[in-house]
């Protein structure tokens, strides 16, 4: 052994002195493991030198968007995987993964460990701008110097029960036969005019429909008027409309004259109208108030004279005065859509000037003013202020009530409109927030409510018993969407103006027969019926209801073509009347039982029929008859034990059809029917009767 590492290190010597490569000495020497030496010897060989590596690739991991309060659905869409991704990613951390439904909301630490656990990255969503976003929006201007105000004639608002004359009142003040026009007599639309009296005063009149469907119209003129005329029939007295007409004035804290109408009727009592009025604190001057009663016949216009002179007595009191010039600012009384004109508004002018070419901005649309009219259908080129007038060049329809503002350009209009639907945009995105932050509040209640009792088991256990607990549901619910058979009604609406649609739809808001059939309105709008309402209305198997509007030849033969219902009214109770009756033809019928006679078992009898023993009962007919041919039913103290039809039904040996009172008859069931003595047996017949639906919109 010694020898053998003389040699060796001989060898290295060797080697270094000569500068030889060691591979080819040091092998043969060590003969007895050449394999292993050469292979030790040759890694040695680039030992201090690097090793050659494969070059890395930089792969760009996924980035995410997150933020704060994310739902697990809105986590799962971020990442571009479903719930279940999100759910196994949490399964070994401290969050209980079997509370957890698609719309929980996840802690910070666990929106980021999702997408750590994802092979992602994630990036924090930019604040919204709408916090910082500056206000746009073009209010009001402060009031102006009382040395720039002029007088102003005053808007007035006529207003009451339906069919207690307001029209006629002003069709005997301005000479014209409106009520005459109106449909059914009844005003539906909000009519604005100015008068010219015989005194030389201008008087700006709001006529407001009286019917119970027009809350909102009333409320609106009220709110755009100086003074509330109150008409109440002297014959009829304070009714449902009167008081609703009262509480609206009340609140818009606007001065009230009465004007009790129908004096000429033999019927009439005045003065029980102005004590009635007593009790809804509306105190006439007679009886120590401030309120005038004005004593008329507006059909023979009888003492509207004395009406005119209370209405401008009580303007000048309230000293109404206007900014004549500047931006304008107005309301909007009606609005709908004209064929040649496109979207209408009419509107009483308010504060400064309205002209031709002017910008303005009424909630969320705005217009460019092509066009102004007045009640007559003039054109005019400039309305002050409490004149009413129709303005075109809206580039859409605004809504009834909203205020009208003139701005200094188009874009300015533009910003103002933008900025108004960013703000209604905000307002829906909170209401949905806490619409599922309750949602999820219940939601948390109900889950601790139901682990109350299993906090002692391990979440296997708890899984297990809940799945005990719930599966009934799941079954119950399959069955429930596999066998919905709930009727519904689609309705398309269309009516002639934005009021009309407002009191339609106030209307069907009240409907509460949901559990009967379901009434949905998948459209609603302005102007005469299309071929897309109709093809709206044929897709949702629904009906279309116009109300002042119209359907041309062509549209009508197309919906009958297609089985499409098209119902076109005038009158806003004839619409709903026609609407109760469609949905009442979609309920199923009730049924109704009918006892035709009923008999008294006296015996029973055993009747062999060829092989067979076939039971009879023997019987005496107390009431009625008894009819082969309907159904009968076996009672026996106060149950039924039987219900089915006859098999066979005799007096004496003879088969019969009918056995009356009086008579005795034996018969046998068509199954197997045991009789005792005292049993009673009743011959009904099932009637259907027409299901009507609850549904009572108060009018």
């Amino acid at each position: 052994m010694n020898m053998m590492s003389s040699v060796v290190h001989g060898a290295r010597r060797l080697v270094h002195a000569t500068n030889f490569p060691s591979q080819f000495l040091l092998c043969p020497v060590l003969s007895p493991a050449p394999l292993l030496t050469c292979r030790s010897l040759a890694s040695k060989q680039f030992k201090g030198h690097k090793k050659e590596q494969k070059p890395k690739v930089n792969i760009d991991k996924q980035e995410v968007e997150i933020q704060q309060r994310m739902t697990v659905e809105a986590l799962a869409r971020a990442i571009n995987r479903d719930v279940d991704h999100v759910v196994e990613a949490l399964l070994n951390t401290p969050l209980d993964v079997d509370s957890l439904e698609p719309d929980s909301v996840l802690d910070e630490r666990w929106i980021k460990e999702v997408v750590k656990l994802s092979g992602m990255k994630f990036r924090w969503a930019k604040l919204s701008e709408n916090q910082d976003r500056e206000n746009r929006d073009a209010v009001r201007r402060p009031p102006t110097d009382l040395s720039r105000m002029v007088k102003r004639s005053p808007v007035v608002t006529i207003m009451g029960h339906v069919d207690h004359g307001k029209t006629t009142l002003l069709d005997s003040l301005r000479k014209s036969q409106i009520a005459a026009m109106e449909a059914g007599g009844i005003t539906q639309h909000i009519g604005a005019f100015r008068v010219e009296l015989q005194t030389g005063e201008m008087i700006t009149f709001l006529d407001t429909p009286g019917h119970a469907a027009f809350s909102a119209m009333r409320a609106r003129g009220a709110n755009a008027t100086d003074i509330v005329i109150l008409v109440v029939a002297a014959d009829d007295g304070v009714m449902t409309q009167t008081i609703e007409s009262i509480q609206h004035a009340k609140q818009a804290g606007v001065p009230m004259i009465v004007a009790v109408n129908k004096c000429d009727k033999p019927q009439a009592d005045p003065q029980r109208v102005k004590q009635e009025l007593l009790a809804h604190n509306v105190v006439c001057e007679e009886f120590g108030g401030d309120v005038q009663a004005i004593h008329i016949s507006a059909l023979k216009g009888d003492n509207l004279l004395a009406l005119v002179e209370a209405t401008v007595a009580l303007a000048e009191v309230l000293e109404l005065k206007a900014e004549p010039d500047g931006p304008v600012e107005g309301v909007v009384i009606e609005s709908r859509t004209d064929k040649g004109k496109g979207p209408v508004t009419t509107a009483i002018v308010q504060r400064g000037a309205l002209k031709r070419g002017c910008i303005l901005v009424a909630g969320k649309t705005w217009a460019k003013v092509r066009f102004l009219f007045d009640e007559k259908g003039t054109a005019v080129t400039e309305v002050g202020p409490s004149m009413a007038v129709e303005v075109i060049g809206w580039k859409e329809l605004p809504s009834a009530g909203d205020t009208i503002l003139e701005v200094e350009s188009e874009q300015r209009a533009r910003e103002v409109v933008d900025w108004r639907n960013h703000e209604e945009e905000l307002k829906r995105l909170r209401a949905e927030q806490n619409a599922i932050e309750l949602k999820q509040k219940e939601h948390l209640d109900k889950y601790r409510k139901e682990r109350e009792g299993l906090a002692h088991l391990n979440w296997r256990q708890r899984k297990w018993h809940l799945y005990q607990s719930t599966k009934g549901n799941f079954a119950a619910r399959t069955r429930e969407n596999t066998c919905d058979n709930n009727l519904s009604l689609p309705l398309i609406i269309k009516a002639d103006v934005d009021g009309s649609v407002e009191a339609i739809l106030n209307i069907l808001e009240t409907y509460d027969a949901q559990d009967q059939c379901q009434l949905e309105v998948v459209h609603f709008g302005i102007g005469d019926v299309s071929e897309n309402d109709l093809n709206m209305a044929d897709t949702f198997e629904g009906s279309v209801y116009g109300f002042n509007v119209a359907a041309s030849r062509s549209i009508q033969q197309m919906a009958a073509k297609r089985g499409v219902p098209l119902r076109l009214h005038s009158i806003i109770y004839k619409l709903i009347d026609e609407l109760k009756v469609e949905i009442n033809s979609k309920l199923p019928s009730l049924v109704r039982y009918n006892t035709v006679g009923e008999a008294t078992v006296l015996a029973m009898f055993d009747v062999k029929v060829g092989k067979k023993k076939m039971a009879v009962a023997g019987c005496r007919v107390q009431k009625g008859q008894l009819d082969r041919k309907l159904k009968f039913r076996l009672i026996r103290g106060r149950d039924t034990v039987w219900e089915g039809s006859l098999m066979a039904l005799k007096h004496h040996k003879d088969d019969v059809n009918t056995v009356k009172a009086g008579m005795e008859c034996g018969l046998s069931a068509d199954s197997e029917v045991t009789f005792l003595v005292g049993d009673v047996i009743e011959c009904f017949e099932e009637v259907d009767d027409p299901q009507v639906t609850t549904w009572d919109p108060g009018f």
